[in-house]
């Protein structure tokens, strides 16, 4: 049995990194921080993902072109502002990791830039330029630090998105953490919004980008809270080795753990993303079971999630199955629909709504206590199978509308 635990922390619980965010005039408010900075000392092995959205932000073709050699020491990010569709954008992005190299004196290619915030309007530099050696000069290794940094990659989240985890390999004690950033413009198709992790596990880049890539596919991608795909998503893992365990270099038992331990980390995320959707009161969990394939597995648990109709349902405390039950059907894949069973739950229990193709009876008091919670989970038994997956979202509420009808003001 792996003992994987959480601890305190988030990107400074893993040893050797550093981080910090600041307030720096980007963002009207200045109450709300809106640069962070996450580096470490020595040269990182990168593993990263990014949107598949074509109208992609700025700092997601720079990114790009410098993490391609698989090394990086630092992660520059804004938020207010996605730099995104500017004419200048790629200029600005540049800049920013200039700037930040000159602090660290490193190479502005060892370091990747993120931005998030209002797109189409242009990026100043200035701010940024202004208070980069602020930001960085007051780096350290601090859980306030790393609060700080979490909370400035913020937009209109209500609350931070982080986690950390404590596990061994080879007799040492190694650490994974992350922040997060996403509330709106959420969909499956990539891995987050805004996802930075840091560990000291000593892993090569190629299996670290292999992790990432693989680990994606069940934890971000499976999220979705309004069914847009952002410009600027991006998840960039950080791994310096100061761990000092053996090297993970191939798929052996050591690099089974260290994806175990991913997984947690981005499963953890992914909820707290799925959770905090724009104008939510619940955070819904669909798990498909008893599929044929994994594939569709994940095609009926997103299908679900995704359903505006479901969510309304969940938001407005309705059992209305028969909207979960049209989200499977208009799946794209071959099941027979008759053998498929639908069970909602929360912790106030647990009740079958659907089986073999026809509703079941229930009781609407109890179904009303069960649909107030603020945490529910669907079940899906496709009995034809052995594989299953879980999807995440939130319900749609008015708030939501009220959020992205005046966002840009």
């Amino acid at each position: 049995m792996i003992d994987i635990k959480k601890i305190n922390g988030n990107v400074c619980a893993s040893k050797g990194f550093l981080s910090n965010g600041i307030y720096c005039g980007i963002k009207k408010n200045k109450e709300k921080k809106d640069l962070a900075i996450i580096y470490s000392n020595t040269l990182c092995s990168v593993g990263a993902v990014y949107t598949q959205n074509k109208a992609c932000g700025a700092n997601i073709t720079v990114s790009k072109e410098h993490l391609k050699d698989g090394k990086a020491k630092a992660i520059i990010c804004n938020s207010g502002n996605a730099n995104t569709c500017n004419k200048n954008g790629v200029e600005i992005a540049k800049e920013m990791c200039k700037l930040t190299a000159d602090v660290l004196n490193i190479d502005e290619k060892e370091v990747a830039v993120a931005s998030t915030g209002v797109i189409g309007v242009p990026l100043p530099i200035e701010p940024i330029k202004n208070n980069i050696k602020q930001l960085i000069d007051n780096a350290n290794h601090s859980e306030e630090h790393a609060k700080n940094a979490a909370s400035a990659i913020m937009t209109t989240d209500t609350f931070m998105k982080e986690v950390a985890y404590e596990f061994e390999i080879d007799g040492k004690t190694i650490h994974i953490g992350g922040i997060a950033k996403g509330s709106g413009m959420i969909h499956p198709n990539m891995a987050t919004m805004l996802a930075f992790l840091t560990t000291d596990c000593n892993i090569t880049s190629e299996m670290l980008q292999k992790a990432l890539s693989e680990d994606t596919k069940s934890t971000y991608n499976m999220v979705s809270v309004d069914g847009d795909t952002s410009t600027n998503d991006m998840c960039v893992v950080l791994a310096n080795g100061e761990a000092g365990n053996t090297l993970i270099d191939k798929e052996d038992e050591n690099y089974k753990i260290f994806c175990q331990a991913l997984n947690m980390t981005n499963t953890y995320l992914s909820k707290a993303i799925a959770k905090d959707g724009e104008g939510a009161t619940k955070l819904i969990e669909c798990e498909v079971i008893n599929a044929e394939s994994l594939a569709l597995a994940r095609k009926i648990a997103k299908s679900v999630i995704t359903s505006n109709l479901v969510k309304a349902a969940m938001f407005g405390c309705d059992m209305n199955w028969g909207r979960i039950s049209c989200a499977i059907g208009y799946t794209e894949a071959d099941f027979d629909i008759n053998k498929v069973s639908i069970n909602v739950g929360s912790k106030y229990g647990e009740m079958n709504v659907y089986k073999d193709g026809f509703g079941v009876e229930f009781n609407e008091d109890e179904a009303l206590k069960i649909l107030k919670e603020d945490e529910i989970k669907v079940t899906i038994n496709m009995n034809c199978g052995n594989y299953k997956a879980t999807a995440w979202g939130c319900d749609l509420t008015y708030d939501y509308v009220k959020i992205n009808g005046s966002y840009r003001s």
